[in-house]
């Protein structure tokens, strides 16, 4: 009989998500809106120490009002981390912009930030400065933001974060997508605390939030009929899947400790083996662990990172690799990269194991066990 089936990071809940879901079905409060959303809201930014928060139904609804308050249009450029997800570039090719890419640095995984300056600097000198950069954390670490938000300063260019996947992460013992004009947070069903799906805007300045507010429930003009002066969007998160964020927020430093444990229970049980590591945790912050990700030296370890993706899948184990930088994807392909090399071999040897906080001892010990009979 096939073991049960190990997911990368699958939801978790803290059953007190059921106390806010109940109030919200006691209130009959199931329409788009109500007090759960706000409510979430307002305990979301002070969790993250904004000023303001906007919940939407996505992480990439929030990246696309961003981008629309930034004045971005036909023909722009937007800067765009190159090791990411899809979701963060999607939206700039919705306003008919161009994603100008930018490779990692070692450290973190994340934006280089030198290649960020010369890149600017270079688009200064072409009359081309991009409209704005969006700042992916990966995998739960924080970017060095200090030099980035310098270099976007320096050239007028705001900085959107794309802070999906490092809710609980710190900067300088602050949470990263809080430095930029704006943030954006994910509550997919993978993400550390979920509410199935969902995300979150947040920002400081509150004629930003106000306006996004506004796009964000289909450009509404105050009227007592239906007024339209602009056009609108259906991203607003439901009251009901708001009741969930509230009761999974609570937990939320639970979730980032469990993390935590489980990469140093990965690293304790497969850091002997040659040819394996994990990414680093650099200097400037506390990484989530959101998902622990190792990467393979066939030459030392005597495999690939395939070859254990293979030989975990066989076991009814998912895993999966790194994220395929935005300029190898075919729908990227004819767009500017700055660099690359880093991004490219993290995707050749980066590989993402199962990370979720509800997994036991005994679960990750299969883990352990299929990657150890994996090495040559």
């Amino acid at each position: 009989m096939m073991s049960k089936r190990l997911y990368l990071s699958p939801p978790h809940m803290s059953g007190r998500e059921r106390q806010f879901v109940q109030e919200a079905f006691d209130s009959n409060w199931i329409a788009p809106l109500g007090p759960q959303v706000d409510a979430f809201e307002r305990e979301f930014a002070a969790a993250v120490g904004s000023k303001h928060a906007l919940a939407l139904d996505s992480g990439t609804a929030g990246i696309h009002l961003a981008l629309i308050l930034a004045s971005v249009g036909p023909d722009d450029e937007v800067i765009v981390s190159t090791l990411t997800f899809s979701a963060s570039a999607n939206p700039v090719v919705y306003q008919g912009a161009k994603p100008v890419f930018i490779d990692s640095e070692r450290a973190s995984w994340n934006m280089d930030p030198n290649l960020l300056s010369d890149t600017l600097a270079r688009k200064a000198r072409q009359n081309k400065l991009p409209k704005a950069v969006i700042l992916v954390h990966l995998y739960g670490q924080s970017a060095d933001i200090d030099p980035i938000l310098a270099a976007c300063n320096r050239f007028g260019v705001p900085l959107i974060e794309d802070a999906a996947e490092a809710l609980g992460a710190t900067y300088k013992d602050r949470s990263p997508g809080v430095f930029g004009k704006a943030g954006i947070f994910s509550f997919n069903g993978n993400k550390i605390i979920t509410t199935s799906g969902g995300g979150m805007l947040v920002s400081d300045d509150v004629d930003f939030i106000a306006h996004a507010r506004k796009l964000a429930t289909q450009a509404r003009d105050p009227a007592p009929h239906y007024e339209h002066s602009e056009i609108g969007y259906n991203y607003r998160m439901s009251n009901v899947l708001a009741a969930i964020g509230r009761g999974q927020l609570q937990v939320l430093t639970d979730r980032v400790e469990r993390k935590r444990e489980i990469f140093a229970t990965y690293r304790q049980t497969l850091g002997d083996l040659p040819g394996i590591d994990f990414m680093p945790e650099a200097t400037w912050g506390r990484h989530n662990r959101w998902l622990t990700v190792i990467t393979v030296d066939p030459e030392q370890f005597g495999a690939t990172h395939e070859d254990v993706r293979l030989a975990l899948e066989a076991e009814n184990i998912e895993s999966r690799p790194v994220w395929k930088p935005m300029h190898l994807q075919p729908v990227f392909q004819d767009c500017e990269v700055a660099g690359g090399t880093v991004a490219e071999e993290l995707f050749a040897t980066g590989l993402c194991l199962p990370s979720g906080t509800a997994m036991s001892e005994q679960d990750q010990m299969r883990v352990v066990a299929v990657i150890r009979a994996t090495q040559a």
